[in-house]
Order: C-alpha cells, then sequence, then structure tokens
C-alpha cells in the first residue's frame, strides 16, 4: 500500500546569487542553503532556474566539459540527499538522447527522483533561449512524498499552455524555478502572470527568483508565494540573498501556504540599488581590486562616484580630475566636495601638456584648418589615455559615466569618455541621473557601503550641464532640453515609436526627426562602448540589436539610392564625437 499523501510541506525558498560558470562554488552555495533549510525543518529545498550553472550561460552551455560538469553536480548532490535531510528541487542544464535542456531535477532519498524540462524557451529582449536549448514536452506533476508538484521554469507561466496542462494532470502545487532580471515594471508584470495562473488553474504558486548580477544583467530576487485565491502567502526581500520557509498545509478546500511577508524596495529606489549591485557584481565577479573614474564635477561622475562607494566602499574608489584650461572653478571645487563627502582617495591630474603635445604633433598636418570638434576630442581622448594608464598601474578597473540620452545621440567621445570597463547608469536617461542623485542626497539602500547623508553638493545637481571641452559650453547648445529629449528617446528606443506618432503625441516634428537622426549615427559608437546595468525595458545591448549600416529613414521621404544614413562625420553632424 502507498503512504499516505502529506498534508503538510515546510519547503525553503533559496533565493540566491550564483555565477556563471563557477559550478563548484554554486554547489558550495546550494548545501549551504539546505542546511540552512534543514534547521527551519524543511522537507523541501527550492532552487532558481539553471542554478548550478548560473543564469544566463549563454553559449558556455554549448560547451560538452560544461554540461558534463554540471551533470556531475546534480548527481553528487543527489547522492547527499541520502542523509535524511531536506530534498532540493535544483536547476541545471540536461543532455538527455542527444537534446540540450533548460531542466530543474527533484534530488531525495540520493538519487534524482525527477526530472522536468523548460517548454516556452524565451527569444526576445534579454534572452535567447532557443539558440542553445530544445524545448521540453509539456511537463506533467512531479510526486513528493505524495504531493504532485507541478514545476513550470520562468517562461512557462507567462503563457497558460504548461500551467493547464499541470493543473490537468492532477497538480496541487505550483513551484517556478526563475532567471527573471530586474527593470522598470517587471515586479507588478510578473505577479499579475502569477496571479492570472493562479485563477486559471486554482492552484497556489511559489516564484523562487534569482539574485545577483551578470554583466548587464541584475537580478532582484523578490521571491513570493500565492495562496490558490491569488493573496499573498510570502514575500521575499529584493536585492538580497535569504531563505525563507513556506509551510503548506492541507485542508479540505485544497493546499494553503502561509510565509514571512517583507516591505520590497520600489521605484527611484530599485532603480538606484540595481545600479549599485550591478557595478558591485561585476566588479567581484571578474577579480577587480577596485575602480577609478575621471570626476568632472558634473552630476554623471557625481553619481557614479556614489554607487562605485556604495557598491565597494570608498577605499576601493579612486577619483581622479583631469582639468585643463576650460575646467570651471566651479566644477573643481564641486568635485573636490564630492570627494570629500565620499570619503575617497583624490587625485588632479592636469592635462594641458598630453593635449597640447597632441596638438604640435598635429600642426603641420593641420595646418590651414580651423580649430573645432577634433581638438575638443583630443581633452576628452587625453584622460580616457590618462584613466586607462591609472587602471594598468594599480589594476583598478575604470568606470565610465555616460548615461542613456548620451548613449542615445552619439554625445560622447570614443575612445575618450566613452573609456572603460563597466557603466553604471549606462541605462539611465539624464532625466533619471538627477533624480537617482537628489534621492541618494537623502537615502541610502540597506547593504550599502557609503557615507549617510549628502553626498554630492547642491551645486552639482542645480547647474546646466556641460562638457567643458570650449569657452561656455553647455549640453543644450548641441541637445534638446533633457525633458524633451529623453521623452522622445523613450519613445523612439524602449517603445519603437514612429516618427508620425510621437510627432501627433505633440512634438516638434524637427527635434523628433533631429533625435531619430542622432539616434541612428550613433550605433557605431554603442557597439564600441562599455557594458552596463539593465533598468528599462530596452537597454543598449542586449535588448536592442540594430546595424549599424541602416539605410532606413522613418521621415516620410524616400531615400535616395546614393543618400546613406551614416553621413561623414562633419560640423553639421549630429554624430560629432563630443
Amino acid at each position: 500500500m502507498a503512504p499516505r499523501p502529506a498534508d503538510r510541506l515546510v519547503i525553503a525558498l533559496a533565493q540566491l546569487n550564483p555565477t556563471v560558470g563557477d559550478i563548484a562554488g554554486n554547489v558550495e552555495k546550494a548545501r549551504r542553503a539546505r542546511s540552512e533549510a534543514a534547521g527551519e525543518g524543511a522537507d523541501l529545498v527550492v532552487y532558481s532556474e539553471l542554478f548550478l550553472a548560473g543564469y544566463p550561460p549563454e553559449d558556455l552551455v554549448l560547451k560538452p566539459a560544461f554540461q558534463s560538469a554540471c551533470r556531475e553536480a546534480v548527481e553528487t548532490l543527489a547522492r547527499e540527499t541520502a542523509d535524511g535531510g531536506p530534498a532540493m528541487l535544483i536547476g541545471a542544464p540536461w543532455r538527455e538522447n542527444g537534446k540540450l535542456y533548460n531542466a530543474v531535477a527533484l534530488l531525495e532519498d540520493g538519487r534524482i527522483s525527477a526530472l522536468r524540462f523548460k517548454v516556452d524557451l524565451p527569444n526576445y529582449g534579454v534572452f535567447d533561449e532557443k539558440r542553445v536549448f530544445a524545448a521540453g514536452p509539456m511537463p506533467g506533476p512531479i510526486s513528493f512524498r505524495g504531493v504532485r508538484i507541478g514545476a513550470p521554469i520562468c517562461e512557462d507561466i507567462w503563457g497558460p499552455e504548461p500551467v493547464e496542462c499541470l493543473a490537468e494532470t492532477g497538480g496541487e502545487i505550483l513551484i517556478v524555478p526563475n532567471g527573471s532580471p530586474y527593470r522598470h515594471g517587471v515586479v507588478d508584470e510578473r505577479l499579475n502572470i502569477a496571479v492570472a495562473r493562479v485563477k486559471e488553474s486554482g492552484l497556489p504558486l511559489i516564484y523562487v527568483n534569482q539574485m545577483g548580477g551578470q554583466d548587464e544583467l541584475v537580478f532582484e530576487g523578490g521571491s513570493f508565494a500565492l495562496n490558490a485565491d491569488a493573496s499573498l502567502a510570502a514575500q521575499m526581500p529584493n536585492f538580497r540573498e535569504s531563505v525563507a520557509v513556506v509551510v503548506a498545509t492541507r485542508s479540505d478546500g485544497g493546499w494553503k501556504l502561509e510565509g514571512p511577508v517583507v516591505s520590497l524596495v520600489e521605484g527611484d529606489q530599485a532603480d538606484y540599488t540595481a545600479c549599485m549591485l550591478g557595478l558591485r557584481e561585476y566588479v567581484e565577479k571578474n577579480g577587480f581590486k577596485g575602480v577609478v573614474l575621471g570626476l568632472s564635477g558634473g552630476i554623471d561622475s557625481a553619481l557614479c562616484a556614489a554607487l562605485a562607494v556604495d557598491a565597494l566602499g570608498a577605499e576601493r574608489v579612486r577619483c581622479v580630475m583631469l582639468p585643463y584650461r576650460y575646467t570651471s572653478q566651479a566644477s573643481l571645487d564641486d568635485a573636490a566636495g564630492i570627494a570629500t563627502a565620499l570619503g575617497v582617495p583624490y587625485d588632479t591630474v592636469p592635462i594641458a601638456a598630453p593635449v597640447e603635445g597632441f596638438e604640435a604633433a598635429l600642426a603641420p598636418l593641420f595646418a590651414g584648418t580651423e580649430r573645432g570638434i577634433t581638438e575638443e576630442n583630443l581633452q576628452s581622448r587625453a584622460r580616457g589615455t590618462i584613466l586607462m594608464a591609472i587602471s594598468n598601474k594599480f589594476g583598478l578597473m575604470v568606470v565610465t559615466t555616460g548615461n542613456k540620452s548620451e548613449m542615445s545621440t552619439g554625445y560622447a567621445t570614443l575612445y575618450g569618455d566613452m573609456n572603460g570597463g563597466f557603466n553604471p547608469i549606462k541605462d539611465l536617461y539624464k532625466t533619471e541621473v538627477f533624480r537617482l542623485s537628489r534621492l541618494r542626497n537623502g537615502w541610502k539602500p540597506v547593504g550599502a557601503l557609503g557615507p549617510d547623508g549628502a553626498v554630492m553638493p547642491e551645486n552639482v545637481i542645480v547647474k546646466p550641464p556641460t562638457a567643458e571641452l570650449r569657452d561656455n559650453q553647455k549640453d543644450q547648445d548641441t541637445l534638446p532640453p533633457y525633458e524633451v529629449l529623453d521623452e522622445i528617446l523613450l519613445r523612439l528606443v524602449e517603445h519603437e515609436e514612429s516618427v508620425a506618432t510621437i510627432v501627433a503625441a505633440g512634438f516638434d516634428r524637427d527635434t523628433v526627426l533631429r533625435v531619430d537622426r542622432m539616434l541612428n549615427l550613433a550605433e557605431y559608437k554603442r557597439r564600441q562602448a562599455a557594458p552596463g546595468v539593465k533598468v528599462t525595458l530596452r537597454n543598449f545591448g542586449r535588448d536592442r540589436r540594430y546595424p549599424i549600416v541602416n539605410r532606413f529613414r522613418d521621415d516620410g521621404r524616400p531615400q535616395k539610392k546614393d543618400e546613406a544614413i551614416l553621413a561623414p562625420v562633419s560640423a553639421n553632424s549630429m554624430a560629432l564625437d563630443v
């Protein structure tokens, strides 16, 4: 006679920070979480999607040696469950019958008792799973202690079919391992999707999400559980590793879940925390000693410095002022004030000698030409060279400080201010940079290593932005006002709206056409930009892959056969290197 199914299950949600490719390290994390869960009386520990490989593994997962190492890790952990401790529901790549799957394995009683494969492979935005995985068959429930558990993997709950199949084949509780990255609005989207699946199936749902950073992506965790009536049964913190226990109890009305409920970091605070965490993870997981950045006295470098100190601590951040004759006293004072407020090492390296040396070397070649953008760019490139030399000498990664408005319009210098290994504000528009700077002056995220209180002078926030590459220069000599520019860019980049649609919404047609042209012209620069934290719907990089050579025009006029969209860079071109 089969044993009576359990009426009570204690399920531990392991919201952890795996590292892609560090299989041994991920195994140790899994073990520690299992030990913690055992102390809480857990029957089962649930881990996030592809936990043992780290997510997303991209083409690394195609290496046979990597696949074998992941399989060995699953088999090792399976044997360890013979100790009578909690079972494990853990994600890993799995090759079977010549196909590679995104899999979840139930490990109990010293063996792999069940495997389930991801059905819906996302192939949009940052996801590219159809390149590397085969789609699994529609899943049936897994029997664990007589309870029929459905284990749809991440994208499998974004459409109704896999959950419908699980419900129709006797599923009682849904447990969903996820690798869902952070961006604006995704928390509400996830919850709405989960609520829809619960209402359709009538089953309670446990959602376990990864935490941590991987290249451009930040996974904020925020795991949760819903009862069959869609009420919130548990909510774990976001942006923190955590193990929490959810108790599932059977009654005549089905299963009821109960666990801890904590508040989430939301809105601008979540964006700031994501940028901080993304920078910390990139530096730590790549083994850098610390970072160096140019501190100009402007708001972008000020916010990057604050993020770096919050992420790493002041002792691992080095700031350098690189003044030239156009650098104002106000900028010198503001940069010094930022460094003092943050408590960071601060150096001044004047760039007059290298800039004038370049000009002298080029003078014979440039004889008879007018001074202009070329000479301005020599300043930026001299600064970039000096920062890279400091990086090489002291083993520090250069943080680059361009915002999304600049990345969109090409308002940046290749091999100059675009030099660097990582950009924490790459996906923040200029208006968001202002907003987050004000936020940080009155708030500090949990886990931040920087000082309390204001970290940048008010003047940094209120003064008109300038690159200070010529006398009396202001950003809005070249760009539309940021309040207008950013709204147009949001529509062009995030929502792919046409010029006609944006104009119909009330924007000046010439301004929209100008911004659209700048966006197209700057693609070649973005291909050479450092990676940076994703926080918007579509970041430059994994989300938005545009051709550099591109003859399409969205201005209502026909494209002439001999008219290239990438016009030569000149004084009249908005592809200027500034």
